[in-house]
């Protein structure tokens, strides 16, 4: 594996450069796919993300804390405090990232009195799309390695954990990066065809949970956290998939009135004003924008 390179005589981390190449080709996709909206905001394009990455960030971590809790009481690691703390906040979770730049999204768009479902179905194929660049980068880092197998790839340099060191292990995190690229084209896909608000995130909250929920099995690293022969994110894919189940069950089954379609691309929502640098905004806004 390749953990770190040098650059001008600087180690970087591997997976921080796929993280910030995965941000960079999102916001090249999220360019793509709205450059002939008329629907949307510039300006909540930008504040959305910015929420999002927080809520990620403390999302991620915090799941983490709770799936090394057992570090707590093992009576060896309680004799370094501070080693013990390291371990037990070192690393980070993508399905807790998920939930927390969902959920705070969500609380932004309520105070800021936004759509969340449209802005939810714009930002859904971006997802995938930087997932697949983390998994990249955990492959590059060595982390979230596979089960051991006859084909794969043999471990060098391994840091975290030096024991999977010399054995041939499955890509995983590979094969989850290309999956995740099936999910982002089919989005896109989806995307065109201008279904009810929601329904985008709905479809991944379907799809990327089953693939979650098969490829654990073929994880080989112990560090997520087991419940009843499941791990931790096996059971959060349960849950992530029952909720996209119950998001479309409502736009097209139980409340299918209640769920507006997208507008066509070029259309402005009824009410708004487009402004070529904000975007669609109330008329009050772009009284604002106007006089700035």
């Amino acid at each position: 594996m390749l953990p770190f390179i040098e650059i001008f005589g600087e180690r970087i981390s591997t997976y921080s450069i796929c993280i910030v190449t995965g941000l960079l080709f999102s916001g090249i996709l999220l360019y793509f796919n709205t450059r002939k909206r008329r629907d949307f905001s510039y300006i909540q394009i930008i504040n959305i993300p910015m929420f999002a990455i927080t809520g990620a960030f403390l999302g991620a971590k915090i799941l983490f804390f709770i799936t090394r809790l057992q570090l707590f009481f093992n009576t060896e690691s309680q004799k370094n405090f501070f080693a013990l703390m390291t371990e037990a906040c070192g690393g980070m979770v993508f399905y807790g990232g998920l939930v927390g730049a969902v959920l705070m999204s969500y609380l932004y768009s309520r105070l800021a009195k936004i759509d969340f479902w449209l802005y939810a179905d714009i930002f859904a194929p971006a997802i995938p799309l930087f997932h697949s660049f983390g998994r990249i980068g955990c492959f590059m880092a060595g982390c979230c390695y596979g089960i051991e197998n006859e084909w794969g790839f043999v471990y060098h340099n391994e840091y975290l954990d030096p024991s999977v060191n010399g054995v041939t292990r499955l890509p995983i995190q590979l094969i989850e990066a290309s999956l995740n690229i099936i999910i982002m084209l089919v989005l896109v896909y989806c995307d065109k065809k201008r279904l009810k608000k929601g329904s985008l995130l709905g479809i991944y909250f379907i799809i990327y949970p089953i693939v979650r929920f098969f490829d654990e099995f073929f994880r080989g690293d112990e560090i997520r956290g087991h419940l009843l022969s499941l791990s931790t994110s096996q059971w959060i894919s349960i849950i992530i998939f029952i909720t996209g189940i119950i998001i479309l069950s409502k736009r097209y089954i139980f409340e299918k009135d209640c769920y507006d379609r997208r507008l066509k691309t070029g259309e402005v929502p009824k009410g708004y004003i487009y402004n070529r640098y904000a975007g669609a905004v109330p008329p009050e806004e772009q009284y604002k924008i106007s006089n700035r």
